[in-house]
């Protein structure tokens, strides 16, 4: 997959004003200072939740960041930001609750530089830079408090199989273990053993999808195949479900098309079923683990529509039967945006591409 298409974006103020009822559904929250897609969004040890970068208005790759509030419901600037514009980057939190922002990409091409972020002072700060610049990779934190970064590509629109690994202690990052495919625009999801699984993913310069899926695991620094999905695919999702499994859902084919199928990953096997498919085709979209267990799905691109290749859709999978069932519609169709469970158990959906006014606005789902 390519960086993100650079799109003029007329942003308006949205048009969903109605009051959704109690319980199940959408509702409007505080719109984000500045409107952006392609972004980070990170919840932070206070309850806020900390926005970075993406692209906002005439195409522009940001660099500035901004922290929602949900006991206002209202954003506001991060103070102190001092890093470059960028997008398709990571932002993972450490163990010792800053914010580690790692590679993306801006006008200047794909970049190394990695930063940091302190909630108590609200100031960033450089760190090391990777040993690859790269977009359009994974990050996750390990069981030891350190972060695991995966293939991705680089300024040459080369995919990487290389992976790197960040010590919050040093401040720097050691080579580990490549990857057995390159791959862009995968997952990345921390099982309970404490292994890694990547999964699926792009080439960067054909957008061919991959099956393959490999483990990796901290203690000797290695990659090993595992089962490949059933369907390759690409800017999919994946969740770890609280019994252990990973639930991998939607993405793209080889043929670029939006997928419907979802798959169940058994760590104990190391294979791949089927399960039940999304009710519509998706990629691009956001999936959140609610309280209970089962799984959000929302938004998305799909084929295109009379209403544009964006989704108000959202779905829920229930694990104990494997089955989706409808949710109530998004207040504004997106993809390329966000969701982030609150502490009160809410989702925050904020900005991507998409209907009007999708990339400034906000939305709060209540299971």
């Amino acid at each position: 997959m390519k960086p993100v298409n650079r799109i003029v974006l007329s942003f308006v103020i949205p048009f969903f004003l109605a009051a959704v009822a109690q319980g199940d559904g959408f509702a409007p929250t505080g719109s984000m200072t500045s409107p952006r897609y392609a972004h980070t969004a990170t919840l932070l040890p206070n309850g806020g939740v900390l926005v970075l970068g993406g692209v906002g208005v005439g195409g522009r790759t940001l660099g500035d960041a901004e922290i929602y509030l949900p006991a206002t419901g209202a954003w506001t600037n991060a103070a102190g930001l001092d890093i470059a514009a960028l997008e398709s980057h990571t932002a993972t939190l450490l163990g010792n609750s800053n914010l580690l922002a790692v590679g993306g990409f801006n006008d200047n091409g794909s970049l190394a530089s990695a930063h940091l972020y302190n909630p108590s002072t609200g100031g960033w700060k450089k760190t090391g830079s990777l040993f690859a610049s790269r977009h359009l990779h994974t990050a996750i934190l390990l069981g030891g408090g350190k972060v695991l970064v995966a293939g991705g590509a680089d300024d040459y629109d080369v995919t990487l199989s290389s992976t790197e690994v960040y010590n919050p202690v040093t401040g720097y990052w050691t080579r580990t273990g490549s990857l057995g495919d390159a791959r862009c625009s995968h997952t990345a999801t921390l099982l309970l053993s404490g292994k890694a699984l990547v999964a699926g993913g792009e080439d960067y310069y054909s957008s061919i999808a991959i099956a393959g899926a490999e483990l990796y695991d901290p203690a000797t620094g290695y990659w090993t195949r595992t089962g490949s999905l059933r369907d390759a695919r690409g800017s999919h999702t994946a969740t770890l479900l609280t019994n252990g499994w990973v639930l991998v859902a939607g993405g793209l084919d080889k043929n670029l098309a939006p997928l419907a199928t979802a798959e169940l990953y058994d760590p104990g096997s190391g294979t791949w079923t089927r399960t039940g498919a999304l009710g519509l085709a998706r990629s691009d979209h956001t999936a959140t683990l609610l309280p209970g267990g089962k799984v959000l799905v929302a938004g998305g691109q799909t084929a295109p529509s009379t209403n544009g290749d964006w989704s108000l859709s959202a779905e829920i999978y229930d694990p104990a039967t494997g089955s989706w069932s409808n949710a109530a519609n998004l207040g504004v169709g997106r993809y390329s945006h966000t969701a982030t469970l609150l502490p009160n158990g809410k989702v925050l959906i904020a900005g991507g591409e998409g209907g009007a006014g999708a990339p400034g606005s906000a939305e709060l789902y209540t299971p």
